[in-house]
């Protein structure tokens, strides 16, 4: 069995736990599409592995001493070496927080597993980015959707907003308008030829009648009423 394109996916194990890696090398090794070229224990190490051998697949970990998970990630995509025609990298961790998944993520990372994986999510996410898919755990896809679900539920007014806009002067509902559309105070002030000050009282007025929590939920609202 191969990974599909006929060839055998050639992998960097990066951890300071030696544990991990001898655990993680011998569990990918009992798959003949899959060999570990080589293990390193810190950054640096890793990236030089990365330099000489030309990995498909570098598993990386956050923490490390001296130049970290997402130091290394960084300097990879510095040489152009992330990515078709480099290395795809698979953060391993045990640190599932939010935040290290968004950083490793847009630093270029291809998924992002935890070492509490179970043996199949493991084999089956290095496949995957080899592949040159998105990878996930399940629980730290659940983190991520809940966390999204959760920004898009603070940017949503309260569903009687929209019944409330009544309430607003014709001058409130300009300004509503143009909150909408993007405009900063001053370049309100400017459309409606009057000052910043008023402007800022009318803001004021309109959150207060619509239940508004700030600015982006009113944006939110105008945008609905178009």
């Amino acid at each position: 069995m191969t990974d599909g394109g006929g060839r055998v996916v050639r992998v960097v194990i990066a951890d300071d736990e030696r544990v991990v890696r001898d655990g993680v090398r011998m569990m990918l090794e009992t798959q003949p599409d899959l060999t570990v070229v080589g293990t390193a224990g810190d950054g640096e190490h890793a990236l030089r592995l990365c330099a000489e051998l030309r990995p498909d697949v570098l598993m990386l970990d956050v923490r490390m001493p001296g130049l970290d998970g997402l130091a290394v990630l960084g300097e990879l995509g510095r040489r152009g070496r992330l990515g078709p025609g480099g290395v795809r990298v698979l953060m391993l961790t045990t640190f599932d927080l939010e935040e290290y998944v968004a950083e490793a993520l847009a630093a270029g990372a291809s998924g992002f597993l935890l070492k509490s994986s179970s043996y199949e999510e493991l084999t089956a996410g290095v496949r995957a980015t080899a592949a040159g898919d998105g990878v996930l755990s399940p629980r730290v896809a659940g983190r991520i959707i809940r966390e999204y679900a959760a920004a898009r539920r603070a940017e949503r007014p309260d569903p009687g907003a929209e019944a409330r806009v009544a309430e607003l002067t014709p001058r409130e509902r300009d300004v509503l308008r143009l909150i909408g559309e993007g405009l900063s105070n001053g370049e309100i002030a400017g459309r409606l030829t009057v000052s910043a000050h008023t402007v800022k009282s009318h803001v004021s007025r309109l959150l207060a009648k619509t239940g508004c929590r700030d600015r982006a939920q009113a944006a939110v609202l105008a945008r609905r009423l178009d």
